[in-house]
């Protein structure tokens, strides 16, 4: 799609709205989306944490549809922020790694250059929903460009905090330093902050569809304590009796957590969790709740694997963490409420990436898809109205890059139960059934050595698909 198609969508759209509205502006669901950067498969209590506490959250999944098999993109960041929002694969896009990505001195492979923003080009989610009518808001992280690559360039209406960084550059208490946040009053906290400017925006929308992006810059680092939340944690860490297991794990040139004991951390993970509350409590006193599809999920793994031995939390039975390409780094929480469709208290196994968000919403919407666009997602409507028949039995990873979590180059794809990982540096592949071992601790490619190749040929194929950048051998590696 060029720019001069974008902008023909967009004048129809203004067109259609013209036509559209005599009729009933509320007749498509008003639209949440929250998205916590780094939180891990197991970070709530709903999904099996006994240390985090996250009541209000844990209520909301009673409501609504959880998935135990949802994919970030990208075991990083700013490649799954861009698929969400266009609903393209982040090879496809060539945004595979965090932004900027980080430098690696004596790399034995060459990395591909990749994009350091969202290009205008692309029509993302908020643009969709805003062609049809809808107001759009975005709090928070977007480290998908900087000065002309922010979210007012790429369809919301409001931004509050949204710019290049990925973390919180001045931490999470006021000051700020954000150029598109003001600074509140003294002790004021980042993610009160954004939610509360998001609860304003619905009290000033509740007339008219919305579509609000909460993206919240917890539980990224800068650890942080809470003031209102790290006294509960400190005090229940000491009375946690106490194991003769190591704090950790090796796994390659890194270590992987193997205890959520960081009294810091949960302190982060209870304040998305009160105001993940304060934000359904505004759409229900609004009288919004039934009209509003909800949607909360992570962008990558939790930040399990480090070089040294001590990282934030755990997320085991799964492997490794964010930056890896093993489930640890990839496998998320998806909740998603919707009362007019989707069973409350129900659970569903169905494979569910991070770019189907963008033609699921518009299908739940009742809204024209738009499938040369999100080429690369598909709507899972039906499974979140219960059907059993999956839509997607595929989905591959493309991480070409080097990470500080001691990830070298490689890739991975799955295909029903079965998981392939290439290392590229290491010139290894590894096999896993899932469906038995969930921990990919058993390397089945010698029993299984035609599965694997096949695999591997679909891995190839996929990436030739989306127009993958591989990495290259450096010519002036030095063997240390």
């Amino acid at each position: 799609m060029d720019i001069s198609f974008k902008n023909f969508k967009l004048g129809f759209g203004i067109l259609l709205l013209i036509f559209s509205c005599t009729s009933d502006p509320l007749k498509h669901p008003n639209v949440v989306l929250i998205i916590v950067d780094d939180l891990g498969w197991k970070d709530l209590g709903c999904y099996g944490s006994t240390f985090y506490e996250t009541p209000t959250i844990d209520r909301f999944a009673k409501e609504s549809r959880l998935f135990t098999n949802a994919y970030a993109a990208s075991p990083v960041c700013s490649p799954t922020r861009a698929a969400i929002m266009t609903g393209k694969h982040p090879a496809r896009l060539n945004i595979t790694d965090w932004i900027p990505g980080m430098k690696t001195q004596n790399p034995k492979l060459l990395t591909p250059e990749d994009l350091y923003e969202l290009p205008h080009k692309e029509f993302t989610i908020a643009e969709a929903l805003k062609e049809n009518g809808y107001k759009t808001f975005f709090a928070g992280k977007w480290h998908l460009g900087d000065e002309n690559f922010l979210p007012t360039d790429q369809g919301f209406d409001y931004n509050f905090g949204g710019h290049h960084k990925g973390s919180p550059p001045g931490g999470y208490y006021v000051p700020y330093n954000n150029p598109m946040l003001p600074d509140g009053p003294e002790g004021e906290y980042l993610t009160d902050r954004l939610t509360d400017e998001s609860v304003k925006f619905i009290e000033e929308n509740k007339d008219n569809p919305f579509f609000l992006c909460l993206s919240f810059y917890n539980v990224h680092t800068p650890l942080e304590p809470n003031k209102e939340f790290i006294k509960r944690f400190e005090a229940k860490l000491t009375n946690l009796r106490e194991e003769n297991i190591p704090e950790s794990i090796p796994e390659r040139d890194g270590f992987t957590d193997i205890k959520q004991d960081n009294p810091v951390y949960a302190s982060m993970v209870s304040v998305v969790d009160k105001n993940v509350g304060k934000l359904l409590n505004e759409l229900k006193s609004a009288g919004l709740d039934e009209n509003t599809l909800v949607i909360f999920t992570s962008d990558n793994g939790g930040l399990t694997t480090l070089r040294k031995k001590t990282s934030p939390t755990s997320v085991l039975p799964l492997r490794a963490g964010k930056g890896w390409c093993y489930e640890g780094g990839i496998r998320i929480p998806l909740i998603i409420r919707y009362p007019k469709y989707i069973e409350a208290g129900s659970e569903s196994d169905a494979i569910f990436m991070s770019q189907d968000i963008f033609p699921t919403i518009l299908d739940l919407a009742k809204l024209p898809l738009y499938p040369k666009i999100h080429q690369d997602g598909m709507s899972q409507a039906n499974v979140l109205k219960g059907d059993t028949v999956f839509v997607r039995n595929t989905a591959f990873w493309h991480y070409p890059h080097y990470h500080g979590s001691a990830w070298t180059p490689g890739a991975a794809v799955r295909e029903g139960d079965w998981k392939l990982i290439r290392f590229y540096e290491y010139e290894e592949t590894e096999l896993f059934n899932l469906s038995t071992d969930i921990g990919e601790k058993n390397n089945l490619i010698k029993q299984h050595p035609e599965k694997a190749k096949a695999l591997e040929d679909k891995l190839v194929q996929l990436q030739l698909e989306s127009n993958a950048q591989l990495p290259t051998s450096n010519p002036n590696y030095l063997e240390e």
